[in-house]
């Protein structure tokens, strides 16, 4: 009777049907008949004897009965209550919701390694802060920087490597080699992002492990070092010369004589210029540096093009069918114009100097640099070995007579330069020495100034020891030219 009831009120229409009423016929009902589904029910464990099974909220769908959770539950695996965030249901969880990690007690490991050289959370984040802020450069610093770095000192070796190789061998050889540094350039930096380190000894140590990071680091820091000890060699070769030239009676004052004696130009002009630039931490700070090094390479380069003309007929020399075409001296002029492109070692310190170091901007920068370097090489190769041909020397200013005004001024310049390229090659020795011994951890001055001084006075003396051979008699300076003999 019931049922029927039921049913004849659901026809009728008479009665509007409540939806609460309708979810209270679920499968777990007591009252439920065999008539509305072919399932057999359990009913869930009531919380008490004389409470009623819960209802589903959805009609013909199973509910769980499950004892209610009070304020004061606590879990045993330390995980937050049940959020119900079914799309069917309308309502939230009235139970308050405790949101606890996952993962507690976890540092990221630079903040894991700071802490352990301070062992204070402030002077971490302020550490952080100053990392943060520490200067950056720009694409046009950034250039700057790279494009000193190339044309350095190998420049002037660039008509040798022409005679060397022959005129056509040379242009192929000067673009072709130009092409693959450009692109080894930025190889070093994507290996250094795939090895997930920020150095080229980390990159070799991940690849080769403790035997590839010795070798890495001795191998960059010994060329990094013979080129400073080059470049105050040059200093010390082209600047006295020059001011004697230029005031003949110069070496006869008893003070400023100093500035005709080598050593002590050396000792000189690299304290009072390379080493203050060697100071600096951050490698941003030579953009305006190498921006005067470029302009005295201008400066070289308008020389040799424009003073080419006016050269004597007997300071010219001839030219030959292999001079012109393919020489014999290939492998020497592939080593020239390859010392000239030498800028790897430093690539990833100018690239993480970069205030967006990604590696389309950083291939953007070698681009412009390389194209650069090798517009500028190739017109001095040019304006110097069509000049003097077979006699074109490993110093192409060597052609030039002693007292032309113009070429002196260009030798300064080419002394000039190197005192501002010395700092490059400082960074990356003082930055292999951090990277060897003290990996990770956080800057300090006191080996800051401590690594720059001894470099510095490292280089002078070696300078001061090759100094030496030279008053013996001779002194070999490998250099962009090849083999360079100096004699008294």
């Amino acid at each position: 009777m019931a049922k029927a009831k039921s049913n004849t009120t659901r026809k009728d229409g008479d009665t509007t049907a409540d939806p609460s009423h309708d979810e209270d016929r679920g499968l777990l009902t007591g009252n439920s008949s065999d008539e509305d589904e072919d399932l057999v029910v359990h009913p869930g464990r009531n919380s008490s004897p004389d409470a009623e099974p819960r209802t589903p909220r959805t009609p013909n769908r199973v509910r769980f009965d499950l004892p209610e959770a009070t304020d004061t539950d606590t879990h045993s695996n330390g995980a937050p209550p049940p959020y119900n965030d079914s799309p069917r249901s309308g309502r939230r969880d009235p139970r308050p919701q405790v949101f606890v990690p996952l993962l507690t007690d976890i540092e990221a490991p630079s903040v894991t390694l700071a802490a352990s050289s301070w062992g204070d959370d402030e002077d971490v984040h302020e550490w952080a802060e100053r990392e943060r802020l520490r200067p950056k450069s720009g694409l046009r610093s950034a250039f700057m920087n790279m494009a000193n770095s190339i044309i350095g000192a190998g420049i002037i070796g660039q008509p040798y490597a022409f005679k060397q190789a022959g005129l056509l061998t040379g242009v192929v050889l000067l673009i072709g080699l130009t092409i693959t540094v450009d692109w080894t350039i930025r190889l070093i930096v994507i290996n250094s992002k795939l090895s997930g380190s920020n150095s080229f000894q980390g990159t070799v140590e991940h690849c080769f492990g403790k035997t590839g990071l010795i070798a890495i680091s001795v191998a960059q820091w010994a060329f990094a070092f013979g080129g400073m000890v080059a470049f105050g060699i040059i200093v010390g070769d082209s600047i006295p010369h020059v001011l004697a030239a230029v005031f003949p009676g110069l070496g006869d004052i008893p003070v400023l004589g100093l500035l005709t004696n080598r050593r002590a130009v050396i000792v000189i002009f690299i304290l009072g210029i390379s080493y203050p630039l060697s100071l600096y931490r951050d490698i941003a700070k030579l953009a305006k540096a190498s921006t005067l090094a470029l302009i005295s390479m201008i400066v070289i380069l308008v020389t040799v093009v424009t003073q080419g003309f006016m050269v004597p007929i007997e300071s010219k020399g001839t030219f030959s069918t292999p001079l012109l075409t393919i020489n014999s001296g290939v492998f020497q002029a592939i080593g020239v114009i390859s010392f000239a492109f030498v800028c790897h070692h430093n690539s990833l310190l100018i690239y993480g100097s970069l205030e967006t170091p990604t590696i389309d901007r950083f291939a953007r920068v070698t681009h412009y640099s390389t194209s650069i370097s090798m517009v500028a090489c190739l017109l001095m190769a040019l304006a110097g070995f069509l000049t003097f041909g077979s006699l074109t020397q490993g110093n192409v200013l060597n052609n030039f007579p002693s007292d032309n005004i113009m070429v002196n001024i260009a030798r300064l310049c080419f002394g000039l330069n190197m005192l501002t390229t010395l700092p490059l090659e400082a960074f990356v020795c003082r930055e292999v020495m951090f990277n060897y011994w003290f990996p990770g951890e956080p800057f300090n001055m006191n080996l800051h100034l401590m690594f720059s001084s001894s470099l510095v006075e490292l280089e002078d003396r070696a300078g001061g020891c090759l100094c030496g051979f030279r008053s013996a008699g001779h002194v070999y300076l490998v250099g962009a030219g090849g083999y360079e003999d100096y004699q008294e």
